[in-house]
């Protein structure tokens, strides 16, 4: 299942988007949107977990928590 993580701190890296979903199930892919004239981040990315039950408890988990001074949104990419 693809979800979409929203509002993550500019500094985030895939690495650090990876480790936050995993903890909740297997990361599939993983995709931070940047800037294509600076390559920085844009403040969201893409995450595909193997399971639709563990992407379900990722979004319940992680909506609405904060990371770093973020309070990030978590939902289906549809």
């Amino acid at each position: 299942m693809k979800l979409i993580a929203l509002n993550l701190p500019r500094d985030f890296s895939e690495q650090n988007l990876e480790k936050l979903f995993n903890v909740h199930g297997n990361v599939t892919a993983c995709t931070l949107v940047l800037d294509d004239k600076n390559g920085a981040s844009k403040g969201f990315g893409f995450v595909e977990m193997e399971r639709e039950e563990d992407a379900m408890v990722a979004i319940e988990k992680l909506h609405g928590t904060k990371v770093k001074q973020n309070k990030i949104r978590v939902k289906s990419a549809q």
